[in-house]
């Protein structure tokens, strides 16, 4: 089952060798039933709207090995415990809530007909086709099959998790008979039977997270099904409504954790009869609803009929497109349809995990979606790539994002009191309340053994909190934000990553010892008895531009705010000057060579044999595993699961890098960095699809051609399951925004500093024009590219002007201007103009690779 839309840009994948049929950028096809491949489609045919979210399951199916059904809703957790590797752990997850879509079909005949089996297991379907409307956020599906007495069927579905309205989602089924006519029985319910048990390596833990309170028929067509959580004690109400156009006859089907109805009506050859079914569900956790129940029988009985409520659905798809398309028009060549199809693949699934419904849910950005239970749906801090996309189209929505951080500084607090530090120590996994929610034994499938896991160990989670605190006033000027919330965050962070600091005389230098980086294999030294590793760059380097900021972030705020933080923290002259002094004494290791050593003492460990290694094993993704399974340990050798030193370079510009080094004391010279990409490319086995992304971004003006087979490998990390059957258990959010976020930077040059919008735009002509729309400071502005061209537009109406540059040309946009740039041409200004009001750094915190904004990026991404 191969999806007719392109995986990747140059249409390598499972997609180049299916038939097509001709579809636009607005559209995914899977065309026949693959068992083997029935968990990817599912997770990326996911239907949600940031407040619930369900996998794309067959409405027959049930959890068996090849489909699994699949609800979850955000924030929503609970706590088991299970006897592991001689320990008593409790793991936190992300409920699987109850199925709402079971609908199953029988001929009711003489002898009481078996369900169908649509998807045949005891053959093929005759036709299966499911196309994913990414512009409507509608799912279709077509099957025409027969039964064992040859009477032929079909029959044609469409869901949708309504966008408009966060508690309401829909399916209607149509059941056509083509060759005979007589009774049809339908199946509808709710199933709170379910589990969690979609990662198969958490199958051996417990996974019932739910009870069954209350289960009754409301009305004639509708029933009510009210679970709790065994532990967090949420309650989840789910109602069904059941419609059938014509006579029938109708059965309360009442068991135990399932309620529904059997409808039987009479079907003539080659008439269609339809039933729709509409559910309402609603959870304790939401705010101004007193009982879920109520409310959720409330809502169902307003709810309208299917095609009402798809028609409001699809106008709320419609607005959320207008702020996030990304567009290259004209268009028409099959290798840009495919790019842009999977971008809009990637924007349409973090929209249906993040919305605007998430505004007043105190909800986090689970790493792998409302798709799946990979990770158990814990936030990491893979936000970190999302935030970028989300802050310039619609801010508010990173602000509520964010706060879900800034609710959670206490326990950040509790954590860091716990471990023996002041400030505030964020969780390397967070879940319902901010506790560090990491596993503390995981399993090697390839070994089967239970081996201790240090993972929370990465203390660099604080960091890319602070950072994206940082970044989102950059771009929003939200200083109402940042005084009340995200200063008081920053400082902590910082008070944090001061304490996790020692001094060592023999240097004369500050170090930070025993964590683990964003690389993740190197978890400890050879031999050694404690955990972690020292001083690894990122984390150093990274708290360095934090104490930066803190002092920036003080000079920032209002005077009678600042004092009051200074007071209520207890910040002393000495601490602050304390942090200055880090900003100049902090180690950072380097080779001889120059380039920046992952941690402390890497090059003593030893080189791994790459041609061996390769030769026996077609994948080395999960290197970690490999050798645990042949007796040995990835701490012993110098290998990377992921971009780790290389990430300072995504989150920094040279310039910037190189100014922090230098007030180290350490140089940077512009040599180094290409040799810096190309020792730890060789050294790094992408088990993370993040990986990928970091490698495109630093190679996109080195290595052109090394950046785009980079690229393409983020884009296509679900639509092709590059880490071989991990899209089943939930998409790869990072990596769906952070392809997006790659091709408006590096193609448009969009920075964020100096309190303007900056451009570099290096878009392909051939590819005709780039567009999309951001939001910067409170104006909407339009963007246009065309090669070195740049063309931005604000739509008339209320706004306060704002600054917009290319190169050394400023000017000045207000509501109903248009400004044109043309990238290295002679500026008006070559210099630049101070900023009235707020005052920001000079320097460049926005990511950009570039060691200055004239400077080339790459031609393009896009094959021809």
């Amino acid at each position: 089952m191969s999806p007719t839309s392109g995986v990747g840009l140059s249409g390598r994948g499972p997609a180049s060798e299916s038939s097509r049929r001709p579809v636009d950028a607005w559209t995914v096809v899977f065309e026949g039933f693959d068992p083997g491949d029935e968990g990817r489609r599912e997770a990326l045919c996911t239907l949600g709207n940031g407040y619930l979210a369900t996998r794309g399951a067959a409405p027959e199916s049930s959890a068996d090995g090849v489909h699994y059904p699949g609800t979850y809703s955000a924030g929503v957790y609970n706590r088991l415990d299970d006897e592991l590797a001689g320990r008593t752990v409790t793991t936190e997850s992300m409920v699987n809530l109850p199925n709402w879509l079971p609908t199953r079909i029988a001929v009711n005949d003489d002898r009481a007909g078996e369900w169908l089996d649509p998807l045949g297991r005891a053959g093929r379907p005759a036709e299966h086709r499911v196309a994913l409307d990414l512009r409507r956020g509608l799912l279709t599906r077509l099957v025409r099959f027969a039964d064992a007495e040859g009477r032929r069927f079909t029959l044609r579905q469409r869901r949708f998790v309504h966008m408009g309205r966060r508690h309401v989602a829909g399916l209607q089924t149509v059941v056509i008979a083509e060759n005979w006519s007589g009774r049809l029985r339908v199946r509808s319910e709710v199933d709170a039977t379910v589990t969690n048990a979609g990662v198969a390596r958490y199958r051996q833990m417990a996974g019932r997270h739910l009870q069954v309170d209350e289960q009754r028929e409301v009305d004639a067509e509708t029933v009510l099904l009210t679970a709790r959580t065994t532990r967090s004690g949420i309650l989840v109400a789910t109602a069904a409504r059941t419609r059938v156009v014509g006579r029938h006859d109708r059965t309360l089907v009442d068991d135990r954790g399932r309620i529904g109805h059997d409808v039987v009506v009479d079907l003539v050859e080659g008439a269609p009869v339809t039933i729709e079914k509409i559910i309402t569900m609603v959870t304790s956790r939401d705010v101004a609803i007193a009982h879920p129940a109520g409310a959720a029988v409330d809502l169902i009985r307003d709810a309208g009929g299917f095609d009402e409520l798809l028609a409001s659905h699809e106008l709320a798809w419609a607005q959320l497109w207008r702020r996030f398309d990304v567009e290259p028009a004209p268009r028409g060549s099959v290798t840009i349809d495919d790019t842009l199809r999977t971008l809009r693949l990637g924007l349409f699934h973090l929209l249906q995990t993040v919305s605007p419904h998430d505004l007043d849910l105190d909800a986090g950005i689970p790493a792998r979606g409302l798709h799946g239970e990979a990770y158990r749906g814990h936030v990491f801090w893979d936000e970190l790539f999302v935030f970028p996309v989300l802050t310039l189209r619609m801010p508010v929505l990173a602000r509520a994002l964010l706060h879900y951080r800034v609710r959670r500084l206490d326990s950040a607090r509790r954590s860091a009191r716990a471990a023996g530090f002041r400030g505030a120590m964020f969780p390397w996994q967070s879940g319902s309340d901010g506790r560090e929610e990491a596993q503390t034994v995981h399993l090697n499938p390839l070994s089967g053994r239970w081996l201790p896991d240090h993972s929370h160990l990465q203390r660099h989670v604080g960091l890319a909190v602070a950072y994206d605190i940082w970044t989102y006033y950059q771009s929003t000027a939200d200083l109402e934000f940042l005084a009340e919330h995200g200063a008081e965050t920053m400082l902590e962070i910082a008070r944090f990553f001061a304490d996790l600091t020692s001094y060592d005389p023999l240097l004369d230098r500050f170090r930070i010892r025993g964590v683990v980086g964003p690389d993740e294999y190197s978890t400890r030294y050879p031999g050694a008895d404690e955990p972690g590793v020292d001083d690894n760059a990122y984390t150093n380097v990274m708290a360095v531009w934090l104490f930066r900021r803190a002092h920036e972030v003080l000079e920032t705020l209002p005077s009678t705010r600042r004092l009051e933080l200074v007071e209520r923290l207890g910040l002393t002259p000495a601490e602050l000057l304390h942090w200055s002094t880090l900003t100049r004494r902090m180690y950072v290791p380097f080779l001889p060579s120059g380039i920046i050593e992952q941690f402390h003492d890497q090059h003593r460990l030893d080189e791994l044999d790459w041609a061996e290694y390769r030769r026996r094993y077609d994948d080395l993704q999960r290197l970690d595993r490999i050798l645990e399974a042949e007796g040995r340990s990835v701490d012993e050798v110098q290998v990377s699961k992921q971009a780790d030193v290389l990430m300072l370079f995504y989150l920094m510009s040279a310039d910037e890098l190189r100014e922090l080094l230098g007030g180290l004391g350490y140089p940077l010279p512009p040599a180094v960095i290409p040799l810096t990409i190309d020792h730890y490319l060789a050294r790094t086995v992408h088990g993370s699809t993040l990986s990928a992304l970091v490698h495109a971004w630093v190679l996109a003006r080195a290595n052109r051609e090394a950046a785009l087979d980079h690229f393409e490998r983020a884009l296509r990390s679900d639509v092709a399951d590059v880490q071989g059957g991990t899209t089943a258990e939930g998409v790869h959010l990072a990596a769906m925004a952070g392809s997006v976020d790659l091709l408006q930077r590096c193609f448009a040059g969009l920075e964020t500093r100096h309190d303007a919008l900056w451009f570099n735009p290096h878009w392909p002509e051939r590819f005709g024009a780039l567009e999309f729309a951001v939001q910067y400071r409170g104006l909407s502005v339009q963007v246009r590219v065309s090669g070195r061209e740049v063309r931005v537009s604000a739509p008339a109406g209320p706004g306060t002007a704002i600054r917009v540059a290319c190169g050394g040309d400023f000017r000045t946009l207000g509501p109903g201007d248009s400004v044109v740039f043309l990238a290295g041409t002679t500026p008006r200004s070559a210099s630049v103009p101070e900023s009235p009001g707020l005052a920001v750094s000079g320097r460049r915190t926005d990511g950009h690779p570039g060691a200055d904004t004239s400077s080339d990026p790459g031609t393009g991404v896009l094959r021809p």
